[in-house]
């Protein structure tokens, strides 16, 4: 049999030091530095730690990204619910418009919160629909 006691203790040793960190280069240990790394430290010259201070920066820069990301998306939802309520505040009667379902009519008469629309000129059908049903006012041009 094969004595593991040699190998477990050698393992033991190395790890004494402390488990390494990836991509940081091994530190010598303070007696075998000398006066020499202790005047290096007091200098300033010895390697930048790092630590909860390093990801600080970039966890400010994150949370200033995310703040401007939702002041965009509710001044543009702002911006978009202004057109809206113009939109339905400017029909009038007469105006050609187009629901959300896809429905074209002539406006004929106007409701508080309904449009009376006519949407065929033969047969004089009239269907009511919920103001915000109108997606869009169609152009003068294009109803004639």
């Amino acid at each position: 049999m094969m004595n593991l006691t040699l190998p477990v203790f050698a393992l033991l040793a190395q790890a004494a030091d402390g488990p390494a960190r990836p991509g940081s280069a091994p530190v010598a240990p303070a007696a075998a530095a000398g006066a020499d790394g202790a005047a290096a430290a007091a200098n300033g010259a010895a390697a930048p730690a790092s630590g909860p201070a390093g990801g600080s920066g970039f966890l400010i820069m994150m949370m200033v990204l995310l703040g401007t990301m939702v002041l965009f998306s509710v001044m543009s939802g702002r911006r978009e619910k202004k057109k809206r309520a113009e939109l339905l505040g400017s029909i009038k009667k007469h105006d050609k418009v187009m629901t959300v379902g896809g429905v074209l009519g002539t406006v004929v008469e106007m409701k508080d919160d309904a449009v009376v629309l006519k949407v065929d000129e033969t047969s004089n059908t009239r269907i009511t629909f919920s103001k915000s049903a109108i997606s869009q006012v169609m152009p003068q041009d294009a109803a004639a």
